[in-house]
């Protein structure tokens, strides 16, 4: 088991002390991190006490401690999963050699854009959500919307470590360059779209972290599969981290959904749950609609060369290689999709290391079926009719086959005019933004209350009660 070094300016398990020269590298990167977290951090918090959990170790057991911290003194560090002795390569053409310890100079551009695609999230996801604090449901979530954006801090500091112990000048301005993107900045946006979109109401707070933080974990398994181990011993332990992002978002949307569904029952099933000061089904579809569509986005295009090329590799493997695999080559085998083809959908059989981008996506839709039939089991019991789906994996895309042409949420194709004319049926529109800004006007910030819109959770965090000062938020 590694040993992690919590008594130093930035903890580790990676033995940073024996390497001066990028210990000193990372401890002048440091302040423009704290820069930045101040400047684009929760907007109105910065010097509150806020029960947060901080990573001290890497074993299964015991591996964070909780207790109050002010979030610009969080204690982000450096955590590597455990080095599996021996492993070896699980896919692709160099399948069964000893993975690298260090980058592959035939690799390298590619690794160093894998890892600045994946760290450009992190920071990405914390403007999206910087001024959520101040309509806050509760002081339960607030504290579990602090713990996310903490932790997609520490996150960045995962890559960000990758970048300036193996790559050299170019991962140190690669470093440096992560911290100067903004989300939604026309002149220096992220990467990647879904991290441009405005995050500007609780609603898109927990749909992002059930459906985008989802990608990641999906994005994460793949690249822990990688041949280049501090990679993949990296996105092993953020793995474990990520686990509770994806619970803020399918209990949110889960609590949404239960009190959506005891309103509707006050109003015998027929009244407008909007004058209730609750969400209606048709709003939260849109909501769904809108994060899984720009989420299935992140997986690339469905016909790959890139992907084939990291799969070849031993870059960028399948979510769960091992298990749920029994030929690691993905030769002389094909994967049958649909394809544009002169307007017209057509089904066809291409290269399976082409579809690799599809095979993760596949993953992807049947885990995020899972939430939807749990929710599903909420209306289902409440005697409420209704059901809500996930669309097409054709529909609002912007990204791979789909991406120039317009379905509906059932995936029937039809033309851009006509999606225009009915987009404010299947997607939020200005009348759904401004309700749900007038429902989250008033912050609830008195441990244990709860917005109308909004049921109480089952429990409370690690053993705590729900009405527990999660966050010693002075209004003053």
């Amino acid at each position: 088991m590694s040993s992690v070094v919590n008594d130093t300016k930035i903890p580790n398990n990676v033995d940073l002390a024996s390497d001066k020269k990028l210990q000193r590298a990372l401890e002048q990167w440091q302040p423009s991190f704290i820069d930045w977290w101040l400047q684009m951090g929760p907007e109105g918090f910065q010097k509150d006490d806020v029960w947060l959990r901080t990573a001290v170790g890497v074993d299964s057991e015991g591996w964070a401690n909780f207790g109050y911290v002010k979030m610009p003194d969080y204690r982000w560090g450096i955590f590597l999963a455990d080095e599996v002795k021996d492993r070896k390569i699980g896919f692709g053409d160099e399948m069964g050699k000893a993975v690298w310890k260090e980058v592959p100079g035939e690799h390298r551009n590619t690794l160093r854009r894998l890892i600045v695609t994946q760290g450009d999230t992190e920071p990405a996801s914390v403007e999206q959500q910087r001024l959520l604090g101040l309509t806050c449901p509760s002081v339960y979530d607030l504290r579990n919307l602090f713990q996310v954006n903490v932790e997609e801090g520490r996150h960045l500091w995962a890559m960000v470590y990758l970048l300036h112990s193996h790559f050299g000048r170019d991962g140190r301005e690669e470093a440096e360059a992560l911290l100067q993107r903004r989300s939604g900045d026309s002149d220096k946006p992220r990467i990647l779209g879904a991290f441009n979109e405005p995050c500007t109401n609780w609603l898109s707070f927990f749909m992002f972290t059930y459906f985008t933080d989802r990608d990641g974990k999906y994005q994460l398994l793949a690249l822990a599969e990688s041949a280049f181990d501090p990679l993949s011993r990296t996105t092993r332990f953020m793995l474990t981290e990520e686990a509770h992002h994806m619970f803020v978002g399918e209990t949110g949307v889960g609590r949404v959904i239960e009190r959506t569904a005891q309103l509707m029952k006050e109003a015998g099933l027929s009244g407008d749950v909007r004058k209730l000061g609750g969400i209606d089904l048709p709003t939260i579809q849109k909501y769904i609609n809108l994060w899984y569509s720009l989420s299935l986005d992140l997986f690339g295009g469905e016909v790959s060369s890139n992907a084939a090329q990291f799969f070849a590799s031993g870059l960028k493997g399948r979510a769960h290689e091992e298990k749920e695999f029994a030929e690691h080559t993905a030769l002389n085998q094909t994967y049958k999709m649909n394809v544009m083809r002169e307007g017209k959908l057509a089904e066809e059989e291409v290269p399976l290391r082409n579809a690799m981008n599809e095979v993760l996506r596949d993953s992807y839709v049947v885990d995020c079926q899972r939430g939807l039939n749990k929710w599903n089991r909420t209306l289902e019991a409440a005697g409420i009719a209704d059901r809500l789906t996930l669309p097409s994996r054709r529909f609002h895309r912007h990204q791979g086959q789909f991406g120039e042409v317009c379905f509906t949420p059932d995936g029937s194709l039809i033309t851009k005019d006509e999606f225009a004319a009915r987009r404010g049926e299947w997607l939020p529109n200005e009348a759904d933004e401004l309700f749900l800004q007038s429902l989250m006007t008033k912050p609830v910030y008195e441990p244990g209350k709860m917005a109308n819109w909004l049921a109480p959770p089952a429990r409370g965090i690690k053993e705590k009660p729900i009405d527990y000062e999660y966050v010693r938020y002075d209004q003053a």
